[in-house]
């Protein structure tokens, strides 16, 4: 029975699985979306924030774009798996290092986020000692990255004067903070599949689990 779990499983995983492809239309964007990050910082950092909006919708529109092909042409790639997550968190990172430079966002808020961060990188040399790689972003980890990607320039144009700046403010912390609740419970959720991961490695039993169900 289990040498029958584990050929449905190889059948399953050779079927599915990306393959190890670089020079792909969805990857050249992901490489463009990624020389973004500098040029947004930089124009944060010198209020140049129709611009910065401007360089985040770029990103915005190449990340649906480069799903899309990706699936479209047939063109999934392991690293297209790991640039486009890359690029969301340096996005992320870097909106969050402009905003509290400026005191848009205040430092606890900053805190916060690089301690998940930090807590979610501790689990790769774990799953590493197991033979595992990363493990894929679950659906509550895409809906924070999601939160947070809007949060944040709604944030920036409520550094502004107006009314459109009063309800982008409002509304872009309402965003903060689902986002940053769902960026913990995602992080909660990949711990959880990690234990189990090492639990059943160690029990010689097997996984048991499909990468990202939670």
């Amino acid at each position: 029975m289990r040498r029958e779990r584990e050929e449905v499983s190889t059948t399953v995983n050779t079927e599915t699985e990306p393959r190890d492809r670089v020079w792909t239309i969805p990857n050249a964007l992901s490489f463009a979306r990624l020389l973004g990050v500098p040029l947004f910082l930089w124009l944060i950092l010198i209020n140049q924030d129709w611009w910065a909006l401007g360089v985040l919708v770029f990103a915005g529109m190449t990340d649906w774009l480069d799903g899309k092909l990706a699936r479209m042409l047939d063109q999934t790639s392991k690293l297209g798996a790991v640039l486009d997550p890359l690029a969301d968190r340096l996005y992320i990172f870097a909106t969050l290092v402009g905003l509290t430079i400026r005191g848009v966002v205040p430092v606890w808020l900053a805190a916060l986020l690089v301690l998940r961060e930090v807590l979610l990188a501790l689990t790769i040399p774990v799953l590493n000692r197991h033979g595992y790689g990363l493990l894929p972003v679950s659906f509550a980890g895409k809906a924070a990255t999601a939160n947070l990607l809007y949060a944040f320039p709604l944030l920036l144009l409520g550094d502004h004067a107006g009314t459109y700046a009063d309800v982008a403010k409002i509304i872009g912390w309402a965003f903060v903070i689902w986002g940053t609740a769902l960026y913990w419970w995602a992080l909660v959720l990949y711990v959880v599949q990690v234990r189990q991961l090492v639990l059943a490695d160690r029990s010689g039993t097997g996984s048991g689990l499909s990468p990202g169900d939670p």
